[in-house]
């Protein structure tokens, strides 16, 4: 019995850690900051990011190894069927100008090298020493690009998902207003107080609000999905947005007396980068009139015999040391051209950079001017939800006390709803445009 019941456990063990698997793949609480950190550790483009860093680390250590000793061996065996003759002097008649024709070498041979080579001067190997720690800060500075691409796409993904579930809210409790306000003119009708036109309307608004909320509630499933794909999140799992609406209105504010310097933008620092890999590779098409250097050293064992079978049991060997020096001398004036587009190359990314800087500016100033005219709409719009909120109160009120109409009271409804729709679609704008800020400004935190 023993046996069965630690066969089954396991059997299960696959699906317990697959289960502990996809529980560790999800969020609990799916707050902004949690859902940017998920995304920086899932989101696929920061994988391939990632990996494009082990790639370049790679590649620098490959093209490094230049500068180590380089050991091959070589393995040959050859069979003569009729082996090589040679012409010699006749030595037994010295005077005579005929050569002798003499078969030489054995019938079967074999040689094992071994050769060592060392750089001693390369320039690929000199260029890769001085751009190694170069292309290790590209990588790094690619990273840090997506990863800012990820968490203001993240936020911006998080802040609509909120706000079109704060209109459902709002609608929510609309169509509960819509409720009570329906009956209380179904009452007055039955009773005689008012006629049957003020519950139709109210019949009216209340498929309207319904209407409207059913369309919000179909567009969540569309805008989670959408966080999730942004996320790196598993697209049938639960994802619960945690938020507090009172917090998001506190992180409104920005410093906009902040001066915009372009260096801080990862996109310029990655326009340096390159900028010193393009000077480098002047650098490099400059050493195209130096020689290289290197020292080789060789050894071989030659095995020769007529006898296949004793091939290997008599050895010739032979050995040498060099110092190898190739000096390109002409090259029908290719190293002038190249050298001549690397300096083009060069002056090209100094006028990308002239363009990123004055691109920067604009997008700070752009930014800057909508998160203004954003964050004043949104004073607006909260103090006009204040006075909406207390003139349907007071409507609300009146008609009960048969001093207003029912039309006064949908009107009231209509500009309750719309200003509060209105207001948290400011909250939003607000939120985003200093995102935008942020990003012109080189500030967006990646946490």
């Amino acid at each position: 019995m023993k046996k069965y019941l630690i066969a089954w456990l396991l059997s299960l063990g696959p699906l317990l850690s697959y289960s502990q698997q996809a529980a560790d793949s999800t969020l609990r609480q799916a707050t902004l900051e949690s859902c940017i950190q998920y995304a920086l550790q899932h989101q696929p483009v920061i994988k391939q990011s990632e990996l494009d860093k082990l790639i370049a680390e790679r590649t620098i250590r490959s093209a490094l190894s230049n500068w180590l000793p380089q050991i091959s061996g070589a393995y040959n065996i050859q069979h003569y069927l009729k082996l090589p003759i040679s012409l010699l002097p006749n030595f037994s008649n010295p005077s005579s100008p005929e050569r002798v024709p003499v078969t030489t070498g054995l019938a079967n041979l074999s040689n094992i090298q071994f050769t060592l080579n060392q750089n001693i001067f390369n320039r690929d190997a000199l260029l890769a020493s001085r751009t190694a720690d170069t292309y290790r800060r590209q990588a790094s500075q690619s990273l840090v690009d997506n990863q800012i691409d990820v968490t203001v796409n993240v936020s911006k993904a998080f802040y609509d998902l909120i706000l079109t579930q704060k209109q459902v809210d709002i609608l929510d409790s609309d169509i509960l207003r819509l409720e009570r306000s329906l009956q209380d003119a179904t009452n007055q009708y039955k009773s005689g107080i008012a006629d049957r036109t003020d519950y139709k309307r109210a019949a009216i608004a209340l498929n309207n609000s319904r209407a409207q909320r059913k369309q919000a509630q179909e567009q969540i499933n569309g805008k989670a999905q959408y966080l999730k794909q942004l996320m790196g999140y598993p697209p049938k799992a639960e994802l619960q947005l945690t938020y507090d609406t009172l917090q998001l209105a506190n992180e409104i504010y920005i410093d906009t007396t902040q001066l915009i310097r372009p260096e801080n933008r990862i996109e310029f620092q990655l326009l340096q980068t390159q900028q010193d890999l393009l000077k480098a590779n002047l650098q490099y098409n400059r050493w195209a009139y130096l020689p290289s250097v290197s020292a080789l050293a060789n050894y071989n064992f030659v095995f020769q015999n007529n006898e296949f079978a004793r091939l290997y049991s008599r050895n010739f060997p032979n050995s040498l040391v060099g110092l190898s020096i190739a000096l390109p001398i002409f090259q029908g004036g290719r190293r002038v051209q190249e050298t001549r587009i690397a300096e083009l190359r060069l002056e090209r990314s100094r006028w990308d950079l002239t363009n990123l800087t004055n691109a920067v500016n604009t997008e700070y100033q752009q930014a800057l001017a909508n998160y203004k005219g954003n964050l004043a709409n949104y004073r607006a719009l909260q103090e006009n939800l204040d006075l909406a909120t207390d003139v349907y109160r007071v409507i609300q009120l009146q008609y009960r006390s048969g001093i207003r109409t029912y039309l006064d009271v949908i009107i009231a409804q209509n500009d309750l709803r719309a200003t509060q729709l209105t207001y948290f679609n400011a909250l939003y704008q607000v939120l985003v445009s200093k995102l935008d800020v942020q990003r012109a400004l080189g500030t967006v935190p990646t946490y």
